[in-house]
């Protein structure tokens, strides 16, 4: 946000450099408070999983040693001497007969008698025979906080009634039977903690503001080259290319400078010719793009659309030349397919060329009135010697005429796609099933076509992509029997064309797919 001065200079509410200085001082402020808030909530956490992990280290290395008969040796003596001095632990051995194997620290007296009272007051607590057991004079239960219970120690923190001062023991039995208590003190961490905090804040203090006074600095001598170069670029803006940033120093700001000085003499001279070159490039790559998408369509369609009667005439033709037939009725017949399977191959490459241009809306579609059923019964007769082959049954209506409005050549063209896309998915029991049937949709009567073949159910996420060009569900299955992807990009064109319904449904032993008709 800015205002306009007298000069109709730019004034900045919020300068770059104050913003870095107030971003500045809150992270500073910011890391200073998580750091005190961590030293506050975690810091004793800390201190107390440290101790207590290096008691435990302490008991498992004694279990260790005893396990190697090393535990009387001088070696592990120095060893275990060494990590009670490391940690400040205190550490005394007893076995049954209440002797001692082994102890370090000052006073072995006080710690006999805490494991002792460690020991009596459990058994009392156990209700084992309270007037049998001879406990220490007075025993006073101190408050204590059970840490970790494992069937062989107790692990607690404690406070000592006699010293006031807080302890973090563990006692109970080794894996020998000999009898143990490990301690050790833990001091005041919360005085350390107030300590940390005060000499962190006086630190803090004297940082932000040295620290605030610098980032000032430093950030209004950045700022005050970029205000100027702020205001040639706005200038530009309003196609005044007159003025110039006079460079100082040598940096990037500099390098700048020199690159918006070159900026503004080049721009104002080519500012015209760059438009006219764009838009012309522009409508150059448009008209590209439509012709290489129109070409690569047409090939696809092509490809796709001649492979169904290419198939025919070669199965026909090697039936011939494999001698399959004798009677020369027969024979006739397999030429009658052949020729006219050619010559719908050569019509089709001419439709595919009116569809390419009917999908721009060059084209017209020629309405005329014929029998749907008798179209649908001529092409499974064409294409029967396919689905032998691939040992599937077609079933389709076999009965009275059923007359329906639309382009008869694109109508089949809709069943032939239908059908080669049930051919190459059909599985399971291998059955086809064409049906017919009435329906109204927008007060209007039509015809219902629907192709269903048994299989696996398309994927929900594919449903709504496969009548986009060149859209593969199974890419792997679709590369197997030489698809291209655009056979129901075709079915879509087509119904668009001729204002008629079309879709996809899933059932749980296959698929259909139907498109819809005017009924003649």
């Amino acid at each position: 946000m800015n205002r306009e001065t007298a000069d109709n200079k730019p004034r900045y509410t919020h300068s770059i450099s104050r913003q870095f200085a107030v971003i500045f001082i809150a992270v500073m402020a910011l890391a200073m408070g998580m750091l005190f808030l961590a030293n506050n909530l975690l810091l004793k956490r800390f201190y107390t999983a440290n101790k207590q992990k290096a008691i435990i280290d302490a008991y498992n290395s004694i279990n260790e040693a005893e396990a190697r008969n090393e535990f009387d040796t001088d070696e592990y003596d120095n060893e275990i001497l060494h990590i009670c001095e490391t940690y400040s632990l205190d550490l005394l051995v007893m076995d049954s007969n209440s002797q001692m194997i082994k102890f370090t620290g000052k006073d072995a007296n006080i710690l006999k008698m805490r494991l002792w009272e460690r020991i009596f007051a459990q058994e009392y607590e156990n209700g084992e025979d309270k007037e049998s057991i001879d406990l220490p004079k007075p025993i006073k239960k101190e408050p204590e906080e059970l840490i970790r219970s494992e069937d062989n120690y107790s692990l607690s923190l404690t406070k000592d009634g006699r010293s006031g001062s807080e302890y973090l023991e563990m006692w109970g039995t080794l894996e020998s039977g000999n009898i143990f208590l490990i301690r050790t003190a833990m001091e005041s961490i919360d005085n350390s903690v107030a300590i940390t905090n005060r000499f962190l804040t006086y630190v803090a203090i004297i940082v932000i503001i040295i620290s605030a006074i610098i980032i000032t600095l430093v950030a209004k001598s950045i700022t005050r080259p970029i205000l100027k170069l702020a205001e040639i670029s706005d200038r530009m803006t309003k196609l005044d290319f007159e003025a110039k940033y006079e460079p100082k120093g040598n940096n990037e700001i500099t390098l700048l400078g020199n690159n918006i000085n070159k900026l503004s003499e080049s721009l104002e001279a080519n500012i015209s010719e760059l438009k006219t070159a764009n838009n012309r490039l522009k409508k150059d790559i448009q008209e590209k793009t439509e012709i290489d998408e129109m070409r690569k369509e047409f090939l696809s369609n092509v490809s796709h659309e001649l492979k169904t009667p290419i198939a025919l005439i070669q199965g026909y033709a090697e039936g011939l030349c494999e001698g399959v037939i004798d009677d020369p009725e027969n024979m006739q017949y397999y030429c009658n397919v052949i020729s006219d399977e050619a010559g719908k191959m050569n019509e089709m490459v001419k439709k595919l060329l009116t569809l390419n241009q009917l999908e721009f809306g060059n084209d017209t579609v020629n309405m005329e009135r014929f029998d749907i059923s008798a179209l649908i019964k001529g092409h499974v007769q064409t294409t029967e010697i396919l689905t032998k082959q691939n040992g599937i049954t077609v079933r389709y209506p076999d009965g009275e005429p059923i007359y329906v409005w639309g382009d008869e050549f694109l109508t089949e063209e809709i069943i032939t796609n239908y059908l080669s896309n049930a051919m190459n998915h059909c599985d399971y029991d291998k059955n086809i099933d064409i049906s017919i049937d009435n329906v109204r949709v927008n007060d209007t009567d039509r015809v219902k076509i629907s192709v269903f073949n048994t299989g696996d159910p398309i994927p929900k996420e594919s449903l709504s992509h496969l009548w986009e060009k060149f859209y593969k569900v199974d890419k792997a299955r679709t590369r197997a029997y030489g698809g291209s992807g655009v056979g129901l990009s075709i079915v879509a064109a087509i119904c668009k064309s001729m204002d008629q319904d079309y879709g996809v449904e899933n059932f749980d032993n296959g698929v259909a797919f139907y498109f819809t008709l005017d009924k003649g």
